[in-house]
């Protein structure tokens, strides 16, 4: 499973790609927890930088063109969890997004 993460740093914001292995379930959905993809790739456990930018709207453009990233699916951190949640009972698909 793939994931992107925008982090504010130093006045920039770094774009990051996350591949983990799908191991969750509706009682188990802390991405942050779930084991990198190819586990010989330990600099890629805690995300691969894909690119910069200098305001928010341009780090979405960022991973929009870099990591396939969708502007309608993003959302707040706190938030991932249920979105996840709703994918898993989704039967692992996304619902429509309207």
């Amino acid at each position: 499973m793939r994931y992107v993460e925008v982090r504010s740093t130093k006045g920039v914001f770094e774009v990051y790609l996350h591949t983990v292995e799908d191991v969750g379930s509706e009682s188990f959905l802390d991405l942050g927890e779930f084991p990198p993809f190819d586990p010989d790739d330990e600099a890629g456990e805690f995300g691969r930088l894909v690119g910069m930018a200098e305001d928010p709207l341009a780090a979405l453009d960022v991973a929009e063109q870099h990591a396939g990233a969708e502007r309608i699916r993003w959302v707040n951190e706190g938030v991932v969890q249920d979105e996840y949640g709703d994918f898993v009972r989704a039967g692992r698909r996304w619902p429509d997004v309207v």
